[in-house]
């Protein structure tokens, strides 16, 4: 697996994060890479913009990935630590890698997810 820059990863999500901010959302983006970096699919939190409560920015990104044949070496980067419903997706789908943005605002379910084998890593972005 190649070194990857899990800020410039992070970027993507921010831009995500805006742009719900920018739609009048919560500004909490996600981005599904592979391995390699590649970018499988993007999105933001639309709870508010659609009236439905399971559009968290890991969900939207998630959907937008489309079905993979396996998530284990899959990448999760988020802006805000993963909610229990967002870290039970995680767990669910095996997916191998968590990148948070920061935890300090909200700790969500990292200390599972790393209990249950997942590679947490938080940046402790100030963005």
């Amino acid at each position: 697996m190649p070194t990857l820059d899990y800020g410039a990863l992070l970027q993507t999500a921010i831009e995500e994060a805006r742009q719900g901010l920018s739609e009048g959302g919560v500004p909490i983006g996600a981005a599904l890479f592979d391995a390699d970096g590649r970018l499988l699919g993007r999105g933001h939190n639309r709870r508010v913009q659609e009236g439905d409560p399971s559009v968290h920015g890991e969900t939207d990104a998630f959907r937008k990935a489309g079905r993979q044949r396996s998530y284990r070496r899959t990448i999760m980067v988020t802006t805000l630590a993963p909610c229990w419903y967002c870290s039970g997706l995680v767990r669910q789908f095996r997916i191998g890698t968590v990148v948070v943005g920061e935890s300090v605002n909200f700790v969500g379910g990292l200390d599972w997810l790393r209990e249950h084998g997942v590679q947490v890593i938080d940046l402790k972005d100030p963005t």
